[in-house]
């Protein structure tokens, strides 16, 4: 299997249960895109329970950490992004996956649905080595945002996420998202953020080691792994994956739903300037969200959402609000909203000028 790498692997699982009849359910296809952008979908859901196809490819690939250091990473990925694509589906839809490892590989692969019921998250039944596939299939029962990860086994899990390979799934209600008095919530767009810690090995001299193949860091990563101490926190993937021209764009009075994803670490979101006008902080939309909130926690291996309408032009720092992380480690974002200014909600009185004037 392409290196030849031994690796230590999850017992797979094997089922025997009475096929289900799902011939009576129509098909649809969800195309992947790249993140921060979300799929096309409805929110509210037209008709009943939908079987929804994706396709993930496992791509292992040299990615760009931090242009200013020269940092560089074999990323493990879902469709060669970190975070993975999102998946949008609504409850009582099932999920049918298919996972392709393709035969240049140098590991196994699998996923964990932390939406779904059984089977390690399906990750005992979605092992495919180099030039194998696998299609899973799972019922979408709870509503909310959740992570997904690859779940090898052993030293191997927290060695594929902290090289990125996770990301999100968003399990709508039927009818939309509601407020606590059961109004319906809508947003206009879809910024989906995924915090990724990465654990780079340095050389004695503090310079990041730059490796030729994927696997190649596996013994250095674990060590600088166990330290518990990233070498960065960034949000899809890099330093600057966010800002400057690849900052996120939006307008006054538009509301944006914010997914936040955490595969590994707790993170704290705040957006400079703005607030959660709801927050589904544990990511439950079974739950009423919290309402107003200036900062909110998301879990380690957990997901969360944000819904905010912008009401000042400017840019905006989305940021993990551990300071540290989001100015120094790389944990930031930028929206940049065009509009008009009102100042009846700022104004600034008096510019900076010398004391005493």
């Amino acid at each position: 299997m392409g290196k030849g790498l031994v690796l230590p692997v999850a017992e797979k699982t094997t089922v025997s249960a009475a096929t289900v009849d799902l011939s009576h359910l129509p098909r649809v296809k969800q195309e992947m895109v790249m993140p921060p952008m979300a799929p096309k979908h409805e929110q509210v859901a037209t008709g009943g329970p939908k079987i929804v196809e994706v396709s993930f490819v496992t791509e292992e690939r040299l990615m760009v950490v931090d242009e200013d250091t020269d940092a560089k990473i074999w990323a493990l990925t879902y469709n060669g992004s970190v975070p993975g694509p999102m998946i949008i589906v609504h409850e009582g839809d099932y999920v049918e996956l298919t996972i392709s490892n393709p035969e240049n590989s140098v590991f196994e692969h699998n996923i964990d649905f932390h939406a779904s019921t059984g089977a390690l998250g399906g990750g005992g039944l979605t092992h495919v080595l180099p030039g194998e596939e696998a299609v899973l299939r799972w019922k979408a029962t709870k509503p909310g945002v959740f992570v997904y990860h690859c779940a090898p086994g052993g030293a191997m899990i927290p060695y594929h996420v902290c090289h990125g390979m996770n990301g999100a799934v968003m399990v709508l209600p039927r009818d939309g998202l509601k407020d606590g008095d059961g109004n319906a919530l809508t947003y206009d767009q879809i910024a989906y953020i995924g915090e990724q810690d990465y654990y780079l090995p340095m050389d004695e001299d503090g310079e990041y080691i730059q490796y030729e193949s994927a696997g190649e860091d596996y013994s250095d990563s674990l060590d600088a792994m166990r330290t518990l101490i990233p070498t960065h926190s960034v949000f899809n993937g890099a330093v600057g994956a966010l800002t400057g021209e690849n900052a996120l764009k939006s307008k006054v009075g538009d509301t944006v739903l914010m997914i936040h994803a955490q595969a590994n670490r707790d993170t704290r979101p705040h957006l400079i300037g703005g607030h959660g006008n709801f927050v589904w902080e544990g990511g439950s939309f079974t739950d009423s969200p919290q309402t107003g909130m200036e900062t909110w926690f998301i879990r380690g291996g957990s997901a969360g959402a944000a819904m905010y309408t912008f009401e000042q032009p400017g840019v905006y720092a989305y940021v993990n609000h551990n300071l540290i992380e989001a100015v120094l480690l790389g944990a930031s974002a930028h929206f940049v909203v065009e509009g008009e200014w009102d100042n009846d909600l700022m104004e600034q009185v008096v510019a900076p000028r010398p004391m005493g004037v």
